[in-house]
């Protein structure tokens, strides 16, 4: 469990312990040999393992298993310390149990730092290198100063002597995983500064004992207990600081580098053994041999070293190469390394063949779709299993590259018809889901082609033409609609260069007040009395004049500025509503009808905000319908799914526009908590004239009325066709036989009077084709 601290507290409990571990050395200090002195020590080493504990679990460090190790070593390190003094004069074999408690304290503090170092990811191939050659210096200097004349003392049992001469190759081994823990650190958080510390002292104590050990005695003072209860504090500010975390997450080591930091220790150990040649341990034959095998392998070491150096930094060279040239994400080329072989390509083609060099631009559809309704890490992964698909689909010899967050490009020599074979196999890898992250992602692409012939003078020229030519194609076959393929024609550059000033516009007129909000009148079919209106956006560009919404819409949805423009219409729309209802232009019944595009209805804060602001324009919830396509409930993940129920439950209605042009489906319908359907112009049109559409509207509104769903005629133009909707059931609709969508006033001064006080076009008052009509 988590510690009930409060936080601010529990961040000063390495304070408290610093202060407590001085304390108490200070009082073994001053009674090193009395009972204070011991339960001084005793008391810092308990609440030492207690901090091993509670600081780990109190700020979630791990793993878990290398504190619990630690404070296990502390524990033995402790009964180790304290039973010292008591068996050192006894018999044979207590003074045993003093360093079997030191020797398993050794073994736990080793498994503490090898559970960290597996857990840091640090066990790194170039930090073993340093660390074993400090280690061998350290080892040969350790053996020949103190664990050879430790055990060579005469008339000690030969049990301690080789015991007494073992301590300094713990330090030794210690110190090899200290160095490794050390090398492979981004940076030092105080919980490693004071581990360090730890074993610093612990290093110091044991150097002490060693040269009492080489004096001839194997305990001599309390006070050479004073490193080991500083190491004792260190530990336990080590477990309590909250940098303590930091020591089991996973850190990518830094470069290996000969820096300075790291040549200040491998000098000096590389020259250890030639510095022991000068003192006397190199008079026997068995210091000489030591100091000759220690040297050899220090050298070894040094050119093991010194090759793995060398292989590294040309293994980091090609990885750098590699990253300027590949897409990270995708591991494709990328758009510099795709230039440089579109213009080999151009310069390897047969000039005097028929063979061309032909690039394909693909952008993928509804990507921005699928990054607001699933988030970026499923738009990532949705490129990479489309960069996998391409890479299969086409032979190996045809380049694949990603150029954009959802471009790819292809080049290709051959004939044309090689050429549109090639298109078709591209589309073939979106003629089936992806699966992405548990969501099944229906996708296309657009496409954009243009070839050249061979032109080595000019191969760079050349390659660069091609892609501009080719993205300009694909701009060209995303207007058309999703899932096409455009070949470039000059023409293309001048429709592409107005698009881009459309853009730049548009952009302005959101800013400078250029759009403004047009109201088309929904009425009654049997009495031509307006029952609500839908909100249109319309741009008067001050140059251009009238910008027709199907031009300047698709340029807002690509530039991302369709949220903007729809936030702003629906905020105008609600306001004006408001208006007519204070003014009493408008009855209580009369609602508007305003558009929502995908992205909005991704929003999860979108509910409330469209509750705050009917209420700060006083409009009813039954008095606002959103409108939205088809697709929001093909495509709609669980945020959209979520926020159409929400705002069911405001009482907003929720209607599908263009209800037949997309997919139609009934489960949809059921699925979602859509209250009408809207039919499109396109069936509106041939109604009394073509059969198949009057077939098509009988169907849409007889599954309307099973579902309870209200219906709705768009773009009616004739009286004709008001009779053919009038007769197969449809209630309400609108279009130009009522007027078009005209400014705010205009719709005011329009129809005040007909929505107050009857109608202005003459009603039905008789039903020709004698059909059933469901009443309203």
């Amino acid at each position: 469990m988590r510690s009930v601290l409060p936080p601010g507290i529990a961040r000063r409990l390495w304070q408290a312990m610093a202060a407590a571990g001085i304390l108490a050395t200070v009082v073994y200090i001053a009674f090193p040999s009395s009972t204070l002195g011991s339960a001084a020590f005793a008391a810092l080493a308990v609440t030492v393992v207690a901090a091993c504990f509670v600081g780990p679990r109190r700020w979630a460090a791990e793993p878990p298993a290398a504190w619990r190790s630690m404070a296990a070593a502390a524990l033995v390190f402790m009964i180790g310390v304290l039973i010292r003094p008591t068996v050192t004069d006894m018999a044979m074999p207590w003074p045993l149990l003093a360093d079997a408690a030191s020797f398993s304290g050794y073994l736990l503090l080793g498994a503490f730092v090898l559970i960290l170092l597996q857990r840091r990811r640090s066990l790194d191939r170039h930090a073993a290198l340093d660390g074993l050659t400090v280690c061998l210096s350290a080892g040969v200097a350790s053996t020949l100063l103190l664990a050879l004349p430790a055990a060579a003392i005469a008339g000690r049992d030969p049990v301690l002597s080789i015991i007494q001469g073992t301590y300094p190759l713990f330090d030794v081994m210690l110190a090899l995983l200290t160095v490794n823990l050390t090398f492979t650190a981004k940076h030092w958080p105080v919980s490693l500064v004071a581990l360090l510390t730890m074993m610093i002292g612990i290093f110091v104590g044991d150097l002490a004992y060693a040269i009492e050990g080489v004096s001839g005695r194997i305990y001599g003072s309390p006070l050479l207990n004073v490193p080991f209860m500083l190491a004792y504090t260190a530990l336990g500010v080590a477990a309590l600081h909250p940098s303590v975390v930091d020591m089991g997450r996973a850190a990518k080591p830094p470069v290996q580098a000969w820096s300075w930091p790291r040549m200040s220790l491998l000098l000096p150990a590389l020259a250890v053994p030639y510095v022991l040649l000068l003192t006397p341990v190199s008079r026997s034959v068995t210091g000489r041999s030591l100091i000759a095998v220690a040297a050899g392998l220090s050298v070894a070491l040094l050119l093991i070293r010194a090759i793995s150096a060398v292989r590294a930094q040309v293994a980091a060279q090609l990885r750098s190469e590699h990253q300027a040239t590949h897409d990270p994400l995708t591991g494709l080329p990328n758009r510099q390394s795709m230039t440089s072989e579109i213009a080999r390509l151009v310069t390897v083609a047969d000039p005097e063949g028929h063979d061309r060099v032909w690039v394909y631009m693909l952008d993928l559809d509804g990507f921005k779709w699928v990054n607001d309704s699933w988030g970026h890490d499923t738009g990532d992964q949705l490129v990479i299993e489309v960069g996998r698909r391409l890479r299969s689909a086409v032979p190996g010899s045809i380049p694949v590259a990603r150029v954009g967050g959802d471009e790819f490009l292809l080049a290709f020599i051959g004939e044309k018809g090689g050429a549109l074979r090639l298109v078709d196999d591209i589309r073939g890898c979106f003629s089936r889901p992806y699966t992405v992250r548990d969501h099944e992602v229906v996708i296309s692409a657009s496409i954009g082609i243009s070839h050249a012939e061979a032109d080595p003078d000019n191969a760079t020229v050349t390659a660069e033409a091609l892609m501009r030519d080719a993205d300009t194609a694909m701009y060209r076959a995303k207007g058309e609609g999703p899932g096409r393929s455009t070949i470039f024609d000059t023409s293309m550059h001048a429709q592409v260069r107005e698009r881009i000033e459309l853009e730049v516009a548009l952009r302005q007129a959101l800013a400078g007040e250029q759009l403004h909000v047009a109201y088309q009148p929904i009425v009654r079919l049997e009495s031509g009395i307006p029952v609500g209106a839908e909100a249109l956006v319309r741009w008067l560009h001050p140059e251009r004049g009238p910008i027709p919404p199907m031009t300047f819409i698709p340029i807002a949805e690509d530039a991302g500025l369709i949220t903007a423009i729809g936030t702003w219409v629906r905020k105008e729309a609600l306001r004006q509503l408001g208006v007519w209802r204070s003014e009493g232009t408008v009855g209580d019944d009369f609602y508007l009808s305003i558009n929502v595009s995908p992205r909005q209805l991704s929003d999860p804060e979108l509910p409330l905000i469209v509750s705050g602001e009917m209420v700060r324009y006083g409009v009813p919830a039954q008095c606002v319908a959103l409108e939205m396509t088809e697709s929001v409930m093909v495509d709609g993940s669980s945020v959209t799914s979520r926020v159409l129920f929400e705002l069911r439950e405001l009482g907003v209605k929720l209607l599908v526009d263009d209800f037949g042009t997309g997919f139609s489906a009934l489960g949809y319908l059921r699925r979602f908590p859509v209250t009408g359907v809207k039919i499109d112009r396109s069936f509106v049109t041939g109604l009394g004239v073509n059969h198949e559409d009057d077939e098509i509207v009988r169907a849409v509104v007889a599954m309307s009325h099973a579902l309870g769903l209200s219906v709705i005629a768009e773009g009616v133009e004739t009286p004709l066709q008001r009779e053919a909707l009038y007769a197969v059931g449809v209630v309400n609709a609108q279009g130009w036989l009522w007027g078009a969508a005209v400014p705010a006033p205009e719709f005011a001064e329009r129809w005040r009077d007909v929505v107050l006080r009857g109608p202005e076009i003459p009603a039905i008052v008789s039903n020709p084709s004698g059909r059933h009509r469901r009443p309203d």
